[in-house]
């Protein structure tokens, strides 16, 4: 760990730590020029998210988590307008990827997280870089502080608290043609002096939930209390699942509870591989130690990463080797079971000037070893494609297996962040953990069954519907539709108590027959033979009139005035008729055209046997 008296970089509140000053490079030319800011929000190709014009909408750091004072017992104050402004910027339905960095406070976290900023502006797919036409490598352009960045600066004290979360997504290419939004989360420092223990696992812990890529930013080594916390704050990971079966009323037989979680747990345990996890059911993604100031590479070639890289391998599968103590063997196991994949990689320091107060950006100053693993180390964070025989490295943010959407990711965040809202800086329990979690998942089950009913039930009829279905035939696809809702429902709440479970699918249920209402109204104004009473009764009017007249003049003899009267009448009456539906047709030709096909519907209607679209069912 560093002495408190040496300036360090930071942004926010915690960035570069020193370590033992190496020597300064010997050629360190003229500064370069400041590059531009960060450009403009990203154009989608098929569709297009959002643009930033204003400049009241320039890129930067949102606090999307604050955290209070000790006044207020670290009170956690969610802003929920700052998360939703940056989640709309991706484009509806395309997964995201969550990169997030904690660790103790001055260690660099800020300032790696603005060269992830320089990396990805370089090479996400939907955004024009400000650096177009330059030959420079990315890293070869000065860092500015202030524009484009996370902030960071000199300095021994604190300056920003909570959670930050970079306003614009990145986009960048998947397998298959698609694309993974990326959102980068920067942290508060941790174990300083005005962060509690129970603080410091809040941060941690949120961290850790909403994170598909997550960083521990650790200094010089990985020590043993860096295992000791990492598995501390995991643990309620593994609690949640515990709590998880006890929620869902799993009994056995005489009432004793089913242990299948804890069994799974033990055993992934003794099965757990020295450098990885590949646990079914553990609660995280990906743990990756980032070993800053690192000092001990062996290989000599400072362009050999790849035996640097082989190294840094050998030295995590050292550090997690089984042990013989019980303690620390129980730490390990710990670690394995709760995140599916745990890495490591190691940067060099980035020279004897960075660590100055005054110090700008200015790359030449930045040791050249610093800079090649920093192009390295991008490469392999932001590896969405991977390889023939590997698969990427970033996935998008999953919750039991299923990859979240930005509408998803946001209901859980919000359900994470109103959790802390309410315990502060305590650690939260696993029952509380298994609520709110429960609690998203069930809105996004609710939310994918809704739509599973909708979709079948527009084709039938919806608004862009043409046929008119008989009620029997409604309700046969109303039954059907609501099947398939119902699987969409269960499909996804799988998590939390039964009783929860229950009431989102009875809040399902009773949405559908709302809505089924509303698709019963569009079909009856389809319905052919609706508002013909308008027009067949002055029609019937019109033509006994003329059957009386002929029948008059027929019968009657021409010298009778009352039979004379009673011809003029009824030929005035249905020749009034005729003219009234003249000038109907002449002024309303569109709605005659929609008649005229209602009688031809109708007609076909009661041909083909008493009613009903001739249209197939829908399958």
């Amino acid at each position: 760990m560093l002495d408190e008296d040496e300036p360090v970089i930071i942004s926010h509140n915690d960035a570069m730590s020193p370590s033992a000053s190496p020597t300064p490079p010997d050629d360190v030319s003229p500064p370069i020029s400041t590059v531009e800011s960060v450009a403009a929000a990203a154009s989608e190709p098929s569709e297009p998210p959002p643009s930033i014009e204003s400049t009241s909408d320039i890129p930067s750091a949102r606090q999307i988590v604050s955290i209070g004072s000790a006044s207020d017992a670290y009170a956690f104050t969610f802003h929920e307008e700052e998360l939703n402004s940056i989640l709309a910027k991706v484009p509806p339905g395309w997964k995201v990827a969550v990169v997030s960095v904690v660790g103790a406070f001055r260690t660099g976290k800020s300032f790696l997280l603005s060269w992830f900023l320089r990396y990805l502006e370089t090479r996400c797919v939907n955004r024009r870089s400000s650096a177009e036409g330059d030959a420079r490598n990315w890293y070869e352009r000065t860092l500015n502080q202030h524009e484009g960045s996370f902030d960071w600066r000199g300095g021994t004290e604190r300056n920003t608290t909570g959670m930050w979360m970079w306003s614009d997504p990145y986009f960048l290419p998947r397998n298959q043609g698609e694309e993974v939004a990326v959102l980068l989360v920067d942290t508060q420092g941790m174990f300083d002096h005005e962060t509690t223990v129970g603080l410091t696992a809040a941060i941690f812990g949120l961290s850790t939930l909403l994170s598909s890529y997550q960083i521990y930013n650790v200094d010089k080594r990985i020590q043993e209390d860096n295992l000791q916390q990492l598995a501390l704050f995991s643990e309620y990971g593994r609690m949640a699942l515990e709590a998880e079966a006890k929620a869902a009323g799993m009994t056995k037989e005489g009432g004793e509870k089913v242990t299948e979680v804890n069994e799974d747990f033990q055993a992934s345990k003794q099965a757990a591989p020295s450098t990885k996890a590949d646990t079914p059911k553990a609660p995280f993604q990906k743990i990756e130690f980032l070993v800053r100031d690192w000092q001990n590479f062996d290989t000599e070639d400072e362009s050999d990463i790849a035996s640097m890289e082989a190294e840094m391998a050998s030295y995590l599968d050292h550090v997690l080797a089984e042990r013989a103590a019980s303690d620390l063997k129980e730490t390990r196991d710990q670690i394995h079971s709760c995140f599916e994949e745990v890495s490591c990689f190691m940067m060099t320091h980035p020279g004897f000037a960075v660590v100055k107060n005054k110090y700008e950006g200015d790359v030449n100053k930045i040791d050249r070893l610093f800079l090649s693993l920093l192009d390295r180390y991008c490469q392999r964070v932001f590896d969405t494609t991977g390889g023939a025989l590997s698969p990427p490295k970033l996935q998008p943010k999953t919750v039991r297996g299923r990859e979240l959407s930005a509408v998803e990711l946001g209901t859980y965040i919000k359900s994470y962040a109103q959790m802390f809202e309410q315990i502060g800086a305590h650690f939260p329990k696993a029952e509380t953990m298994l609520e709110a979690t429960s609690k998203a998942n069930n809105t996004n089950a609710v939310a994918a069954g809704l739509d599973a009913y909708i979709e079948l039930m527009n084709d039938v009829a919806g608004p862009q519907a043409s046929d008119y279905r008989r009620p029997e035939e409604m309700e046969l696809m109303h039954k059907e539709a609501s099947e398939r809702a119902l699987a969409a429902f269960d499909g996804m709440a799988n998590f939390g108590s039964r009783k929860a479970i229950e009431e989102a699918r009875t809040m399902v249920l009773k949405k559908i027959e709302k809505d089924y209402q509303v698709f019963v109204s569009l079909n009856d104004g389809r319905n052919p033979l609706l508002g013909f009473e308008t027009y067949l009764l002055p029609m019937v009017v019109a033509f006994f009139s003329y059957i009386l007249r002929w029948m008059a003049d027929f019968t009657c003899s021409g010298w009778s005035q009352t039979c004379r009267a009673s011809s003029e009448l009824l030929s005035h009456i249905y020749m009034v008729i005729f003219f009234f539906f003249l000038i109907v047709a002449w002024t309303k030709t569109k709605q005659i055209s929609d008649v005229w096909q209602r009688v031809m519907a109708a007609v076909r209607m009661l041909v083909s046997g008493g009613g009903g679209s001739a249209k197939s069912k829908v399958d």
